[in-house]
């Protein structure tokens, strides 16, 4: 493994703002080649498809590259992805297509752990139909998303089963595989939120046991452009089209109105950038994702470990949660000062962090809005260890 920080930091022309960037969670910075790859894009001539002209064909073969590298994110066909402006966008749209054949008393199963685009869009789909919402709890001690509820959970009348491959907001990393083994016994459809494990971790489709994972390739560096995964793409021409385009087919059906090309050229960019973090990656795309995002996970879990350790170390720190498999993100309290407030600090010095209130989703369960809400975290690719060291200073002068 040859990952080298300090050669990734120097992609990355927002780190020269001198401000110690871990709000990773809501999205990464730039790097350079993504940047230029959307201005180069948007100054050459792009038209709209199916012309013969070269303009038109440059527009069809920035669509063709983005899907197929989506699809090598997750090990995938690229006749079964799906692109759109945002995953939360297109989740919603196949709630809406996978909705209209439910009926009253048809069940679907989130999590507590998920984002809210990745429930919100089945609890109405599911509310429309007269349909039932049933809940995966976490352990509220390490957050952990116990997979042995789903075979109590899932039913003959589960239509679909939604979870994350990684939390955004604690770090955990349920295992997605036993989920979807429950599923299968009973044929329902496995939705996959991959887009905060995306940046940290190999996926593999496949290996999941999911028919759709979701990505935002903001999660990464990317542009703000998501994509849906399909592992079996004749699955698309069973779904109700949403195109404008009568005579849309495959992927297309599930697309509505024209793509934005610029973007759709950041999104190939961010995917050969995410392949080049490791030097000795060599072979298909596919391959050097795998080795370099293996790289990616050994390098984050040498700072994971250390900035865990030295919160834990403050006595007026509480961490949130304790998953044993995790991404480079958490989430903690500090005793006697709100969120809002330790974050104003940590500013003051420099350093970028978010402040959630704690009264939704999985922090809202955990009870986090009753103690003033959590300070949210989040490593990077460009993180290294001086910034971490400079997080837990700021942090230790609010005892």
């Amino acid at each position: 493994m040859a990952f080298d920080v300090a050669a990734v930091r120097g992609l990355y022309p927002a780190l020269g703002d001198g401000w110690v960037h871990l709000d990773a969670p809501a999205g990464m910075q730039v790097p350079e080649q993504v940047a230029t790859a959307v201005s180069t894009a948007l100054r050459a001539p792009v038209s709209g498809p199916g012309g013969i002209f070269p303009a038109s064909q440059r527009a069809e073969a920035i669509v063709d590259a983005a899907r197929r590298a989506c699809a090598d994110l997750v090990g995938a066909d690229p006749a079964g992805v799906v692109l759109g402006s945002s995953s939360a966008v297109l989740l919603q749209r196949l709630a809406d297509a996978l909705g209209d054949g439910w009926t009253i008393g048809d069940e679907v199963v989130v999590s507590r752990l998920d984002d809210p685009a990745n429930v919100v869009p089945w609890q109405r789909a599911a509310q429309r139909a007269g349909g039932t919402v049933r809940w995966a709890e976490v352990d509220i001690e390490t957050c952990e998303l116990p997979g042995w509820q789903y075979r109590e959970l899932i039913t003959s009348r589960t239509k679909l089963v939604a979870l994350t491959a990684a939390s955004g907001a604690v770090g955990t990393r349920p295992d997605v595989r036993q989920a979807a083994e429950a599923a299968a016994e009973h044929d329902a459809f496995v939705v996959v939120d991959g887009s905060a494990a995306a940046p940290f971790l190999p996926l593999d489709i496949t290996s999941m046991g999911a028919d759709v994972v979701a990505l935002n390739a903001s999660a990464w560096g990317g542009p703000p452009v998501g994509a849906l995964v399909f592992r079996n793409p004749a699955v698309l021409e069973q779904l109700p089209s949403v195109a404008l385009e009568p005579g849309a087919r495959g992927a297309e059906r599930m697309e509505l109105g024209s793509h934005a090309y610029p973007l759709l050229a950041g999104l190939v960019s961010s995917v050969d950038y995410l392949a080049s973090l490791d030097d000795a990656a060599l072979g298909p795309r596919r391959e050097r994702l795998l080795t370099s995002m293996g790289s990616v996970k050994a390098y984050q879990a040498g700072l994971l470990a250390n900035m865990t350790s030295g919160l834990r170390r403050m006595q007026h720190v509480m961490l949130i949660g304790d998953a044993m498999r995790r991404i480079p993100s958490m989430a903690f309290t500090v005793e006697g000062v709100k969120a809002e407030d330790a974050i104003e600090h940590l500013s003051d010095r420099g350093v970028c962090v978010f402040a959630d209130p704690g009264t939704h989703g999985v922090y809202a369960v955990l009870g986090v809005g009753e103690v003033g809400g959590a300070v949210r975290v989040g490593l990077a690719h460009y993180t290294n260890a001086l910034e971490v060291d400079q997080l837990l200073r700021a942090v230790s002068e609010l005892g």
